[in-house]
């Protein structure tokens, strides 16, 4: 089942009242395709997946890039990619309508294993996000326990977010 962006949103607000988890040394990176209209979302997400032992690198956050997009944003974001274990892409009506969200998944398609990208569709109400993108790459979704799972392209089945 696609996350929800109010439980994203809520996982935000509760984790911004704690103190940041401070990476670990061997702990998986995942590059993190989003709009920045979601950032909140973006960080509820963060928070989630660093719980699972997962490192989200989210551009925004990084005080090396331009102030303003340009070529050598671009090039750091490529860099970064690369650096990273994982792509995730956000799937948002925010990314969806992004100039720069199709060209990052483009990137990491051309560059990265696909077992290595996945879509994170989410639903606002009554309307799902990322629907174009499931029969390509893996999801990571709620699964049937209330975690986050990984889920291959077309399968119910999948294994927790915590074990890639």
């Amino acid at each position: 089942m696609p996350i929800s962006q109010a439980d994203l949103r809520n996982e935000a607000r509760r984790a911004g009242a704690q103190t940041v988890i401070a990476k670990r040394a061997g702990q998986r990176t995942a590059f993190l395709c989003h709009s920045h209209h979601d950032r909140e979302l973006a960080l509820g997400l963060q928070s989630i997946l660093r719980q699972q032992g997962l490192d989200l690198y989210i551009d925004w956050q990084d005080s090396t890039m331009p102030p303003e997009p340009n070529a050598e944003t671009a090039n750091k974001l490529r860099q970064r990619i690369m650096a990273c274990e994982w792509f995730l892409f956000l799937a948002t009506g925010n990314s969806m309508a992004s100039r720069w969200c199709p060209w990052e998944l483009g990137y990491a398609d051309g560059k990265m294993p696909h077992e290595k990208i996945a879509i994170v569709p989410t639903r606002d109400g009554q309307t799902t996000h990322g629907n174009e993108y499931l029969q390509l790459y893996r999801r990571i979704e709620v699964d049937n326990v209330g975690g986050l799972g990984i889920f291959n392209p077309n399968t119910t089945t999948g294994y927790k977010v915590s074990s890639i």
